[in-house]
């Protein structure tokens, strides 16, 4: 009979006659906003029979109260004796928490039985259920409740805390923060307001202000507020409390100084949560003096830290204490007490995060204990190390593994990085911050480079060289040589010959020769970039034959694949291909997967350009970009991808070949690689040339042509006038195009840069097209006069010209040019067939799906519709699609 009654427990109607009921709730004077699913959730497990004891965790302000009343209010009707509250916020006493009880229930203390007794006697018959509020400072009464659930068989117990009980009889159920929106992706109108965090800002703020109203001008301002503010309901309703002094956006401008900002919660709430401060301070008080001492060295971490970390950290901060501290244990503590999260895992061991808000109050914490200097070494020794060893292994097998490590802790090294560089410029010795910004420096520069964190790398570098000025050191030297590789990354070239000259002579002074053969390289790289490939081969080759002589597996690698690129680019494919196949050989043996990637690319564009087997270009092709994938190698994927779309379009696939082209050209400007940016540039006007869309193709050769230019790459001008003078050609504009031709041919031999083989037949064709049209005579002289031209005078007044009659096409494969289609507002042809499908109601990821790009490609297409529209949102967008009917 017990078994049948307990099955049927949670909706059983009341005994008639029975107990008088219990209906003792705080009144609530607002909705709950945010947790339907939640309490729906809670009421399902308290209705299993099994589950008597159930505990709502989380970190002080996360809700936890308001949910538990509200889940009693809810459970009312399934509990014949009703629900009763019983708040502990002000008991600090264990023994203390009985007598609360007793109190709630009226019962007086006699002499015949105890107090305990008598609740447990009170309690026996009722078929109830008991909410007890902030038990996390009275945990050592804890054993109580399973002994009061023992008496009393009907009873269910509902617990708010902190931190878990640790009873065998307790369920826990985790009360996380608030939905929060995607702020990269971020909803529109009431798709936004559906997110609790942000529906719970607007109805307070409308208590305060009757008028507020989300609208499109402060949405993304009240969602990063609310993310800001980690989904926390008590600091999102002291944030919306100023909405009448503050609107949104200034609101989160100040949110630095957040726990000033967060105050003046109503006068009849607990002086604990008038302002999230006092809600901190609450919960801090409650550590133990070892926990509070780890939690202030783990707020020094930023965007989540290892165990492995925390170990290292709070060891190096308190090495000299006599105590010895188990940071696993503490580490389980604050997990437990809801001061730390567990985020992802990461192999073995989880990632800890904390919530940003409760790391502000820890900082406050940390700097008024006297310790801040102290940890925060610790933490930069600790990523300095990491960094050391990473830097040692991105040219090994374990390169993908490590790049996603640092990746991972991007946070954390920036503020290494910032602590580091401070102590250098304030002058604290080489020994110390100086010292270690320059070792930081030199340990992420394949990190930053691979990443293409380029602007990052350089100014820091350039930050910890000015600071460290006249101090001659290897580690300077290495840091001179990086800086270096940034500046011409970016097309500083001046700067990059000073960094590499001064580097020079100190790694020479030194008889550094794996130093002096790395600068040689840089400069070799430098004069590349220029045209000047003689030199380049010259330095190139001493870079390479000092490698050999310290016996530098590594960089011999390395530069045998950057001396095969000037093999190439000279025309000498049959020995670009053997430098390639021998350093790819070489890093195939050392497992350099970036290594292995680039000269797979190296050897599939040489057999492209002197045309190779197809399928073996694509093969190798797949095997680069997988692999550049794994790396997530911006540079190497645009690479990558800009030679797949020239392979399709030599086969006459313009689709696939735009696609690839398009995506390339967002990589490149993503990772702000301005020599990929200009290749691509060129390649997409190739496309749009072949279907038809000269205007476009026009565009993106001036752009390209520009960038080139602008950076000083001399290597792929001729690419472009060759390009630009086939257009010209097709539109009517012969004796321009004859300049340009002309142009191209002496900037090719000047520096000694031929045709590609792949190129050379349609070259020819075309132009003994505009030989034919205008006749010897003049094109000769239209020839000879592009080749003595500047090439500023051979670019003048080059907007396209057209004529009555334009030249004839003679039969080929290549399909006739189609009538220019142009669009409003300046989208081009791509964009229209995005907005098309935007309008349809799809989203990004079916729009890639769809079109087989990629989510970024499609975001990238999506900002400039936009922008060119001057719309916010989608639904602008398709009221536009409509409007012009392009749909």
């Amino acid at each position: 009979m017990m078994q049948d009654e307990r099955a049927t427990f949670p909706i059983r109607s009341a005994p008639d006659p029975g107990p008088a009921a219990l209906h003792a709730l705080p009144v609530q004077f607002t909705p709950l906003i945010g947790r339907e699913q939640d309490a729906a959730a809670i009421c399902t497990l308290l209705q299993r029979p099994e589950v008597r004891l159930l505990t709502l965790v989380g970190t002080g302000g996360v809700g936890k109260t308001r949910l538990a009343i509200q889940v009693a209010q809810q459970m009312r009707e399934h509990l014949a004796n009703g629900v009763c509250f019983v708040g502990l916020a002000a008991v600090s006493d264990s023994a203390l928490v009985i007598a609360a009880l007793a109190q709630e229930f009226g019962i007086q203390e006699t002499g015949a039985h105890t107090l305990f007794d008598q609740v447990k006697a009170s309690l026996h018959e009722k078929h109830c259920l008991l909410l007890l509020d902030n038990f996390e400072q009275v945990l050592d009464a804890a054993p109580l409740l399973e002994e009061l659930l023992a008496a009393c068989p009907s009873l269910k117990i509902l617990v708010t805390s902190r931190a878990v009980l640790h009873l065998r009889a307790a369920y826990t159920f985790p009360v996380s923060p608030l939905a929060l929106p995607d702020l990269i992706h971020l909803p529109e109108g009431n798709t936004l307001a559906a997110y609790g965090a942000v529906a719970l800002f607007v109805e307070r703020a409308q208590a305060r202000l009757p008028t507020f109203q989300l609208t499109q001008e402060n949405a993304r301002a009240i969602a990063e507020l609310c993310a800001r503010l980690d989904g926390l309901p008590l600091a999102i309703e002291l944030a919306a409390g100023r909405i009448t002094l503050l609107p949104p956006l200034a609101l989160l401008a100040r949110l630095s100084q957040r726990l000033q900002l967060l105050t003046g919660g109503a006068r009849t709430l607990p002086a604990r949560q008038q302002t999230l401060r006092n809600t901190l301070q609450w919960s801090y008080d409650l550590l133990t003096a070892q926990e509070q001492r780890l939690f202030r060295c783990f707020c020094v971490f930023v965007g989540g830290f290892t165990l492995e970390g925390a170990e290292a950290v709070s060891k190096l901060s308190y090495e000299t204490e006599r105590e010895a501290v188990s940071t696993l244990d503490v580490v389980g503590a604050l997990l437990e007490k809801s001061f730390l999260l567990q985020g992802k895992q990461e192999g073995e061991e989880p990632r800890l995060v904390m919530l940003e808000t409760i790391r502000e109050y820890g900082l406050e914490t940390l700097a008024a204990s006297g310790e801040m200097e102290a940890v925060r070494q610790a933490h930069a020794l600790y990523y300095l190390a990491l960094a050391e060893e990473a830097e040692s292994t991105l040219e090994g097998p374990q390169e993908a593994v490590w790049l996603k490590r640092l990746e991972r802790e991007h946070d954390n090294l920036r503020a290494a990085l910032r602590w580091s560089l401070d102590r250098g410029e304030a002058g604290q010795g080489t020994g110390d911050g100086g010292e270690m910004a320059l070792r930081f420096g030199v340990a992420l520069r394949r990190f930053w480079n691979i990443r293409g964190h380029w602007s990052e790398g350089r100014t820091f570098l350039e930050r910890t060289l000015a600071a460290s000025e006249g101090i001659v050191s290897a580690v300077r030297a290495k840091a001179l040589t990086a800086a270096a590789s940034f500046a011409a990354y970016q097309s500083d070239m001046d700067r990059g010959e000073a960094l590499c000259q001064e580097s020079l002579v100190q790694s020479r002074e030194r008889g550094d020769t794996a130093g002096t053969a790395f600068t040689l390289y840089l400069l070799s790289g430098l004069a590349w970039t220029r045209g000047e490939l003689a030199t380049a081969r010259t330095l190139m080759e001493e870079s390479l034959a000092l490698s050999k002589e310290v016996g530098n597996t590594v960089d011999i690698a390395s530069y045998l694949h950057y001396l095969a690129e000037v093999a190439y680019e000279q025309g000498e494919y049959a020995k670009a291909l053997a430098l390639f196949e021998e350093s790819l050989a070489l890093d195939r043996q050392l497992g350099n997967a970036r290594g292995i990637a680039l000269s797979l690319l190296g050897v599939a564009r040489t057999l492209f350009v002197s045309q190779g087997e197809p399928a073996t270009v694509r093969s190798l092709l797949e095997e680069s970009l997988a692999i550049s994938r794994e790396l997530g190698d911006k540079i190497g994927i645009a690479y990558g991808l800009s030679l797949s779309g020239l392979v399709v379009l030599q086969q006459g696939d313009t689709s696939t070949a735009c696609r690839l082209a398009e995506e390339s050209l967002a990589l490149s400007r993503e990772s702000g690689d301005p020599y990929s940016t200009a290749l691509v540039l060129a390649i997409l006007a190739r496309v749009e040339a072949r279907q038809g869309d000269h205007a476009a193709a026009h565009a993106h050769y001036e752009q390209g042509l520009a960038h080139a230019r602008k950076i000083g790459y001399k290597l792929h001008i001729p690419f472009f006038l060759d390009g630009l003078a086939n257009l010209l050609a097709t539109q009517g504009a012969p004796v321009r195009a004859a300049r340009l031709w002309g142009a191209a041919e002496t900037l090719r031999e000047s520096m000694g840069v031929p045709i590609w083989p792949v190129e050379r037949a349609a070259y020819e064709r075309a132009v003994e097209r505009v030989r034919a049209h205008l006749g010897e005579k003049i094109f000769a002289a239209a020839w000879a006069e592009g080749r003595t031209m500047t090439l500023e005078q051979a670019l003048t007044a080059q907007g396209l010209v057209t004529l009555p009659q334009p030249l004839p096409t003679a039969p080929s494969s290549t399909p006739p040019a189609r009538p220019v289609t142009t669009y409003p507002d300046g989208l081009t042809a791509r964009e229209v067939e995005v907005l098309r499908l935007v309008a349809m109601g799809l989203t990004n990821i079916q729009i890639a799906e769809k079109l087989i790009i990629s989510q970024r490609t499609v975001s990238t297409h999506v900002s400039s519709i936009f922008r060119k529209l001057g719309v916010m949102s989608r639904s602008g967008a398709t009221r536009y699609a409509m409007e012009h009917h392009l749909v």
